[in-house]
């Protein structure tokens, strides 16, 4: 149903585009916020910062979601078979799981250690996302 995708000149890198500006929206905020939770630009009001930041990261994790979905529907079954986006959708869950876990805590009151290793791991995971992604055209 969905192969018109993959065969379309221009349906699938698209749909690229749309993911790679969904990814530097995503990432690109979630350096800006987690830098300020690590103490840098102190005078940059945490609260204010975080709304701003963190409705362009799902922003970006919506075109993701969206550019990613309609990709994998062009091709589910190879990508199904390739471990590497099986790790990538994993991490992916583990990231978001981390996040949400960072607003249950209350994190974003508290900067605390325990907030700085969330966004240390939560930096780790969407790099990890990032590189499976580039490495399924490989595998």
């Amino acid at each position: 149903m969905f192969a018109w995708i993959v065969a379309h000149p221009w349906a699938y890198p698209a749909l690229e585009v749309v993911h790679i500006i969904g990814i530097a929206l995503l990432l690109g905020n979630l350096v800006l916020f987690e830098l300020r939770v690590w103490g840098f630009g102190p005078e940059l009001p945490v609260r204010a910062l975080a709304r701003l930041a963190l409705r362009l990261s799902l922003l970006g994790f919506a075109l993701i979601g969206a550019s990613g979905l309609l990709m994998f529907a062009g091709q589910s079954e190879e990508l199904l078979a390739t471990r590497v986006f099986v790790l990538k959708m994993g991490l992916v869950l583990l990231a978001g799981l981390n996040a949400l876990w960072f607003h249950a805590r209350g994190s974003l009151q508290r900067l605390d250690r325990g907030a700085r290793l969330q966004t240390a791991v939560s930096m780790g995971l969407w790099l990890a996302v990032i590189i499976c992604g580039r490495w399924i055209a490989y595998a």
